[in-house]
């Protein structure tokens, strides 16, 4: 089924921001120079209103990526079937370059979590993971981008590495990868791994988009340092550092800055996108890719 499916390629290999309301008008008026914008599939499940309206101006002159928080890939249940319509209707409202999710699980019998929750990497969840991302692809004619998790414990029942398991997941089921490399930071962090080992060993021919982020630091009972994925600040010198090594092996990507909480000026977003832009730009890559040949 993999080699069937549509490859999308018109997410410029720039960076991106998130689309927030709060930067609607301005994005509208100013029509700024970035390369695509994305939002969350969930925000524009609507059937119209303020969203739609100025999300179709956007769109007449941005790339757009379609990012999922909903779908509960890694769910002990089938996939809400209703919701996956949904999402097939907004993609061909506004064909985005890219569709991603996330290697979670939200929701539990007729239950729904405000919550990404982690998997236990084994056999059996990866059968259920691959089922569910043949059964998205096949709906929507196209592959996906799944997204490495933000941890903060490890499942003690786990036979796979998170890499092994998500190669593999690639191998079954043809899906593409989102590296969210603030993710690597704070799981290697609050897991006690090297980052820059879990980037080296990633399956990085496979990087179709690029997560940068912020998070809030704490402290677990033992005084240890916990980081929690919060998105609610500019991107820590440490990702910064770890988005350059992984720039310098797999070339230019298409890189989202993420901020969705205390979101800050449109001036503000933009530089941390322009830091990102430049980087690329100057870093050398040993293997530089090109959108059209993905």
């Amino acid at each position: 089924m993999a080699a069937s499916l549509a490859l999308q390629t018109s997410i410029p290999l720039r960076a991106g921001v998130g689309l927030k309301a709060e930067h609607y008008r301005e994005i509208v008026q100013a029509a700024p120079d970035i390369g695509f914008f994305e939002v969350h599939a969930e925000n524009y499940m609507g059937a119209g209103g303020p969203p739609h309206r100025y999300l179709t101006a956007i769109r007449e002159r941005y790339p757009l990526s379609l990012h999922g928080v909903g779908l509960s890939i890694g769910a002990d249940r089938p996939l809400d079937r209703e919701h996956l319509q949904r999402l097939k209707d907004l993609i061909a409202r506004y064909q985005p370059g890219l569709f991603s999710e996330h290697l979670a699980w939200s929701s539990h019998d007729t239950g729904f979590f405000n919550d990404l929750l982690p998997l236990p990497y084994t056999h059996e969840t990866l059968l259920r993971v691959c089922e569910h991302i043949d059964a998205i692809q096949e709906t929507l004619g196209r592959r996906m981008l799944l997204e490495n998790p933000s941890t903060y414990l490890a499942f003690a029942e786990s036979t796979w590495s998170e890499i092994d398991f998500i190669a593999e997941t690639v191998r079954r089921t043809g899906c593409n990868l989102l590296l969210d490399v603030n993710n690597v930071h704070v799981a290697s962090t609050n897991q006690q791994w090297d980052a820059t080992a879990y980037i080296d060993a990633y399956p990085l021919a496979h990087v179709r988009e690029i997560h940068l982020a912020g998070y809030t630091r704490e402290a677990d009972e033992a005084g240890r340092p916990l980081l929690i994925d919060t998105h609610d600040r500019p991107v820590d010198a440490i990702v910064w550092d770890l988005f350059v090594h992984t720039v310098g092996k797999i070339g230019p990507t298409p890189t989202l800055i993420e901020w969705d909480a205390d979101v800050p000026t449109w001036p503000e977003l933009k530089a941390e996108a322009d830091r990102a832009e430049a980087i690329m730009v100057a870093v050398p890559s040993r293997k530089l890719r090109h959108a059209s040949a993905r």
